[in-house]
């Protein structure tokens, strides 16, 4: 079993930026890939970015260039740090790894808005 923790989301303005953290129960260092993805009102959940363990990061097309994702292996953690923000990147945000199974946290609410 493991367990997510995500924090970080919020209310922030067009432009601005936010950094989402996931807390791991387990050493990310025993997981197959690690990611992100995201749930908007009335859409499907849809792939933010996924790094497959020892590869590269997959972004999807919307968040390019503006989204990056990283870990901290003392911490078990892994981040997203979400930068020029836009009113479409309003979602719920799940944090998501595989190690034998699939695991998802509990979600956090990310709101773009003037």
């Amino acid at each position: 079993q493991v367990q997510l923790v995500e924090s970080g989301g919020g209310l922030v303005q067009p432009g601005g930026s936010l950094r989402l953290s996931c807390a791991a129960s387990v050493s990310i260092f025993t997981l197959n890939t690690m990611g992100w993805y995201r749930r908007s009102p009335g859409k499907e959940r849809e792939l933010v970015v996924l790094l497959p363990s020892g590869g590269t990061p997959n972004y999807a097309d919307s968040v390019k260039g503006r989204f990056t994702i990283s870990r901290d292996n003392a911490k078990n953690a892994i981040y997203l740090q979400m930068n020029s923000l836009k009113p479409e990147d309003t979602a719920v945000y799940y944090c998501h790894v595989r190690k034998d199974w699939p695991y998802w946290g509990q979600g956090t609410q990310v709101t773009v808005s003037s």
